[in-house]
C-alpha cells in the first residue's frame, strides 16, 4: 500500500503489469478550465479581465454596511461570501455582513440564466465583461461550487480532519517555491498564509481555484483532502512575516 497526492492509494505487480487502484476525483460535471477561470472572476473580475478598477460603491451595497466601499463591493465574492451562502454563512455576520442571499441556491441552474442575473438591473454588470467571462462564472455558480461545510468547522474556523505532517509535505513540494517555507511570500502578499487562515473559506476558495492575475495553480481536480491537510499545514507557519 502507498499514497501519492492523496490520489494513489494502491498498486498491485502481476507479472509485467503495475495495476493502480485510483481513489475517486470530484465528477467532472464541465469544463473545470472554465470552472476554475469563473471561481476567480467571482473573487476579482476586474483583475483578471485587467478592466479599470470601480470606483464608486455598488448601488445594490447595502446602506447597513458602512464598512466597505467602492471597487470591493462590485466583487462578487463580497455579497455572496467565500462559502457562497452570503447571509447563510460565514458572511452573516463580521464586516461583510449585507443581509444578502448566497449563489448556492443557483447551483445546477441553467448557465444562460445566471448570465441573465448578472447582467440585470440590480447587479449592473452588462458591458463590464466579455461574453466569455459571464460564461466562465456562471459556470462556476451553476457546476463548480462546493459544500465547504464538508471540509470546514464553522465554528472553530477551521479545517476539518488535516493531517499537518502530510500537509508539509504538499506544502514543501508544490506551494513553498512561490510562497516560502514559511509562507510568507511573495512579497507584496499582505498577509502571511498563516495569517490568512483565519479566513478558512477564502484560502479553500483560493487553493481549489486559483489567485487572480496570479500563476498560481488551481488544485481543484486532486484530491479534497488534499486542500484539507493543505490547510492543517498553513496554520501552523508564521503568523507574521
Amino acid at each position: 500500500m502507498t499514497r501519492i497526492f492523496g490520489s494513489l492509494t494502491s498498486f498491485a505487480i502481476m507479472g509485467s503489469f503495475v495495476v493502480l487502484a485510483l481513489s475517486p476525483l470530484p465528477a467532472i460535471a464541465a469544463d473545470q478550465g472554465s470552472i476554475t477561470r469563473g471561481a476567480k472572476l467571482y473573487d476579482k473580475w476586474f483583475a483578471v479581465t485587467k478592466a479599470e478598477k470601480p470606483k464608486d460603491t455598488h448601488s445594490a451595497w447595502p446602506a447597513s454596511n458602512t464598512k466597505k466601499k467602492g471597487n470591493v463591493t462590485w466583487r462578487c465574492k463580497s455579497c455572496h461570501g467565500w462559502d457562497y451562502k452570503g447571509a447563510d454563512g460565514a458572511y452573516g455576520s463580521g464586516s461583510y455582513k449585507t443581509g444578502i442571499k448566497g449563489v448556492n441556491g443557483m447551483a445546477g441552474a441553467d448557465v444562460a440564466k445566471i448570465v441573465a442575473v448578472m447582467k440585470d438591473d440590480t447587479h449592473k454588470l452588462s458591458g463590464l465583461m466579455a461574453d466569455e467571462d459571464f460564461q466562465d462564472i456562471a459556470i462556476f455558480v451553476s457546476k463548480g461550487q462546493v459544500d465547504m461545510s464538508k471540509y470546514i468547522d464553522y465554528e472553530a474556523k477551521a479545517a476539518k480532519g488535516g493531517d499537518a505532517a502530510r500537509g508539509k509535505d504538499y506544502f514543501d513540494t508544490m506551494c513553498a517555491q512561490c510562497h516560502g517555507k514559511n509562507g510568507d511570500l511573495p512579497k507584496d502578499m499582505k498577509k502571511t498564509l498563516a495569517k490568512q487562515l483565519s479566513n478558512p473559506w477564502e484560502v479553500l476558495h483560493k487553493i481549489l481555484n486559483g489567485q487572480p492575475a496570479e500563476q498560481m495553480p488551481a488544485l481543484r481536480m486532486l484530491d479534497r483532502q488534499i486542500a484539507v491537510d493543505l490547510m492543517a499545514h498553513l496554520v501552523t507557519l508564521p503568523k507574521e512575516k
